[in-house]
């Protein structure tokens, strides 16, 4: 990203959107029965705008609140602000409001709500540019490889054979629903994709230390690339770095990290081989680029965490082309239409990789997205 670069926004605006599905997307500790999403604009004195996406998963009453927290509190107080440096604007939003995010205990909210505005202001900094965003970032490619996410096991038989006609060769299936339904699915899986594609699984924080030592040993015969999140994210690193020593399956975690001590816990470590912080829920693009290149030159495998809308999955495909390493785009294949009608063919896959291309930012196209916009 050139130096010096600065902001000095006129309006910061988020719609709460909701899209309905006909199958609730469930997790170990939960369901989705629609797809919400919270979308951010944010536009400068000179009239560019940019896009930006906040988390809003869960609580299921969640995106509503987020985007009152950005039209009637954040947003007003950073168009105040006047100019200032792009750089690090996410810890700088998170330092302006956090006797507020004391006195409410509302962390993650106001995590989400500064990660989406993060998004929007590099967003509107490199459409500013003329550059796309991974670019404008330092990146030197725009190729990424990306696997197929948050597959049910009773959906394999249906989802896998889908996925790998549309190019994807990587896989991830939501397990921690008991052992019985867990392997079946991942036998199922593994005899759908074979043995050259890449096989993982995703556990959501279903067990404790104990029952992840149960559980990891019968894993080992599906050849998993990583288990994600075996264990709930606060647990010691001492027992991340027990578990790891206890099983040949590399590890997965990050989504549910909320700090750079945390993420330096996580990469200075022996136990988490693949680091997976969400740019919509914490970071954006400034804090998630800084732990991506920090887990890369420490020889871990940056990989983002993504299951929302369509503008947080490109600022997230953007991250990665801007990082480089070895790492993977998570692709969700539940359906959710504010995802496939931002992101359309912009990630066309091509056995297993994706190109970004060269449209300004992030590419997003405001048409697409059907809202109010003034």
């Amino acid at each position: 990203m050139p130096t010096a670069v600065t902001i000095d926004l006129a309006k910061v605006e988020a719609w709460a959107l909701r899209a309905p599905i006909a199958v609730p997307v469930r997790s170990s500790f939960g369901e989705m029965r629609n797809r919400p999403a919270v979308f951010v604009r944010v536009r400068d004195r000179a009239g560019h705008v940019g896009w930006g996406e906040a988390w809003c998963n869960f609580p299921p009453v969640g995106a509503e609140h987020r985007a009152r927290l950005v039209n009637e509190l954040v947003g007003p107080v950073l168009c105040m602000q006047g100019e200032q440096p792009l750089a690090d604007l996410f810890a700088r939003l998170m330092k302006r409001f956090h006797i507020m995010v004391l006195q409410s205990g509302e962390f993650g909210p106001f995590r989400q709500v500064c990660a989406a505005i993060d998004i929007a202001c590099h967003d509107l900094a490199a459409r500013r540019a003329g550059l796309p965003l991974w670019r404008f970032l330092g990146g030197v490619s725009d190729r990424i490889p990306v696997y197929a996410s948050g597959i049910a096991c009773e959906d394999v038989d249906v989802v896998a054979p889908r996925e790998l006609a549309a190019g994807h060769r990587a896989f991830k299936l939501k397990i921690g629903f008991g052992d019985a339904v867990d392997r079946d699915g991942l036998k199922r899986l593994r005899q759908q994709i074979g043995r050259d594609c890449q096989m993982m699984a995703d556990a959501n924080q279903a067990w404790n230390l104990a029952q992840a030592a149960v559980h990891m040993p019968s894993l080992d015969e599906f050849a998993l690339t990583w288990l994600e999140e075996p264990m709930a994210a606060d647990r010691p690193m001492a027992e991340w770095v027990k578990l790891a020593a206890s099983t040949g399956i590399p590890i997965a975690a990050g989504e549910n990290l909320n700090s750079h001590t945390e993420f330096d816990a996580a990469i200075s470590s022996s136990a988490i081989a693949y680091i997976q912080p969400d740019a919509a829920k914490w970071g954006g693009m400034s804090g998630c680029l800084a732990v991506a290149r920090q887990a890369v030159a420490a020889g871990r495998v940056y990989c983002p965490h993504y299951l929302g809308g369509g503008i947080g999955l490109l600022a997230s495909a953007h991250l990665l082309a801007a990082a480089g390493g070895s790492g993977l785009l998570e692709i969700d294949t539940n359906p959710n239409s504010w995802r496939e009608r931002i992101v359309g063919d912009r990630l066309k896959l091509d056995e297993g990789v994706a190109c970004l291309g060269e449209a300004p930012g992030l590419g997003v196209d405001p048409a697409l997205l059907d809202l109010p916009l003034a």
